[in-house]
């Protein structure tokens, strides 16, 4: 199973490891496995960590209280209480080692420093008045990603998941419109 990191922010794609919540939720995140595979390719976290079930457990439930708050953001309502626990706690676990280089930023830490560093963004993010957080457009995609389009234009999660579908979906539905409507009709 491949991640999608198109929401603009590791605790929002962290959160969209769930898929079609409303219809058919479809959860990349099945084993420890595969939040230790999550973790290494994000660009914004270390490159390796280890996850044990109590970890992994813990990384579950963190992702299911930054959806719940980002959903309360989108909708305009007060924030869930349990998820704020769940957040403001997992936030003051360790941080992450960075160290600066002519290479670039390096990142390093164990799975709590990263859950740590997780729940630090979600809170800096759900806490700017100015950040445009939006759910995805498609139907049936429940992703939210912060918007930082020219104008808060965006309208999907990502242009390869479903921008594109949404939009091959509608190019399909004009072209039966078009061959079913008579000839010379516009």
């Amino acid at each position: 199973m491949t991640f999608a990191y198109v929401s603009g922010d590791p605790a929002l794609d962290l959160a969209g490891t769930v898929g079609s919540r409303r219809d058919e939720p479809a959860d990349s995140l099945a084993t420890p496995a595969d939040l230790e595979r999550w973790v290494a390719e994000c660009d914004e976290l270390p490159g390796h960590v280890a996850a044990d079930v109590r970890a992994f457990e813990s990384a579950r439930s963190l992702r299911e209280a930054i959806y719940r708050l980002a959903h309360d953001r989108v909708l305009g309502r007060p924030f869930d209480r349990g998820s704020l626990e769940v957040v403001n706690d997992a936030a003051t676990g360790p941080a992450l080692t960075v160290e600066l280089s002519d290479a670039g930023l390096h990142l390093a830490g164990d799975l709590a420093a990263v859950l740590s560093h997780v729940a630090r963004g979600a809170i800096a993010l759900l806490a700017d008045p100015h950040a445009s957080l939006k759910e995805c457009g498609r139907t049936g995609c429940t992703r939210i990603y912060l918007d930082r389009s020219r104008g808060a234009r965006r309208t999907w999660c990502g242009m390869d998941e479903c921008g594109n579908r949404v939009k091959a979906a509608a190019y399909r539905a004009r072209r039966r419109a078009s061959s079913t409507s008579p000839r010379g009709a516009r």
